[in-house]
């Protein structure tokens, strides 16, 4: 089991309202399938708490290796032992809904930067769980209206069986006005889809939507171009972000994707954020990056206002999300998701390197239609 512990304490020092330092536990996939996501996440959180050089701040790091178990013997370790006062980190949905319920019962705060299960924003919401990235459902909702609008008719879509696979294609048939040519859950974690490919090929299906984040998609789109099948691939920024484009290559060129984040969103805090992500790291920024600096800078913001011990007071802290965020203007909805746009990016070759642009606006204010489920 990996673990590093980062504390910052740099000469720059950033004045803040309160006098108790604050502790990050984050859990996260830095090894095995899915590594890259959680890498990001990681990079991105602590680039944002390099350029704040704020020495009240420190952050555990601990590796779960996309191990339920392991996840949460990690985040009772973090709670009891090294005493953090809140914990993000988690890329996969599965594993946050075995740790988050717990922390928050114990009075943590837990923050997402990614995961965002349907449970957790109705019914089961808390007063101490905030989704800084997404609802699961919203990227797939995103991809179903823009089918519709563009005139597809009957897509094949499918997404691995667990709650993120499950949530992307009721989102996407949320708001697509349409029949679908067939709907299918692969194993997680799966490599091979030659049967899933031949059932497409078999379906009469006008398009495919997907959704197969990490190494599912590149194994996915690498099988589907070498079978011959020629049909329009659409599918979340999970599946085509910039980490999966590396991978993939050429063969997703002209894709359609949809995400809260691009690169070429236009405002202050993006393209410092992407130059400055670049210059640390040597690579572009991903989505997975985007929302794990939003997350750090979120945390950021609180601490100017609020002392983590006053648990009313920092939460009301969080709420308010008074921070610049890449993606521009920043707010919660009543179930402490973000309220927001969502794009629509095709794939493009820019400089010789695979990346996306912005092509539309599939959904404006969007939040979830789980927060009427909330009682927050």
């Amino acid at each position: 089991m990996k673990k590093i512990a980062i504390a910052m304490a740099l000469s720059a020092v950033v004045c803040t309202a309160q006098a108790t330092p604050v502790k990050v536990g984050m859990i996260t996939t830095l090894t095995g399938g899915g590594a890259s996501l959680g890498i990001d996440i990681r990079d991105g959180f602590m680039l944002a708490v390099k350029q704040a050089g704020n020495s009240d701040l420190t952050v555990v790091i601990e590796d779960d290796a996309r191990k339920p178990p392991l996840a949460v013997q990690i985040a009772d370790k973090m709670i009891q032992l090294e005493k953090v006062d809140i914990l993000t980190g988690i890329v996969w949905s599965n594993l946050a809904m075995a740790v988050v319920p717990s922390a928050v019962a114990q009075g943590k705060f837990y923050l997402s930067p990614n995961a965002g299960p349907s449970a957790l924003a109705g019914k089961r919401c808390h007063q101490n769980y905030f989704n800084v990235a997404w609802q699961n459902d919203n990227l797939h909702e995103a991809m179903g209206s823009y089918a519709s609008n563009i005139g597809y008719h009957k897509p094949y879509i499918l997404a691995p069986n667990y709650p993120a696979g499950k949530d992307a294609l009721v989102g996407f048939k949320r708001l697509f006005k349409g029949e679908l040519a067939g709907e299918t859950y692969t194993k997680l974690g799966q490599k091979d889809y030659a049967a899933e490919i031949a059932k497409i090929r078999a379906s009469g299906a006008d398009s495919i939507y997907f959704f197969l984040p990490g190494g599912m998609g590149i194994s996915f789109m690498k099988q589907y171009t070498q079978s011959g099948v020629t049909l329009p691939v659409m599918g979340p920024a999970f599946s085509f972000d910039q980490g999966i484009l590396k991978a993939v290559g050429k063969a997703a060129l002209g894709v359609k994707n949809s995400s809260q984040w691009s690169k070429d969103i236009d405002n202050e805090t993006n393209r410092a954020f992407v130059s400055s992500f670049g210059a640390e790291y040597d690579r572009l920024p991903s989505l997975y990056a985007s929302q794990g600096f939003d997350t750090a800078n979120l945390i950021l913001s609180a601490m100017k206002t609020a002392d983590v011990k006053d648990t009313d007071a920092f939460r009301a802290a969080l709420k308010a999300a008074d921070f610049a965020s890449v993606r521009g203007a920043f707010k919660f909805g009543s179930n402490q998701h973000p309220v927001q746009n969502i794009y629509v990016r095709e794939v493009i070759e820019e400089n010789g390197v695979l990346t996306n642009k912005i092509i539309a606006t599939a959904l404006q204010d969007h939040g979830n239609v789980y927060a009427e489920q909330c009682n927050l």
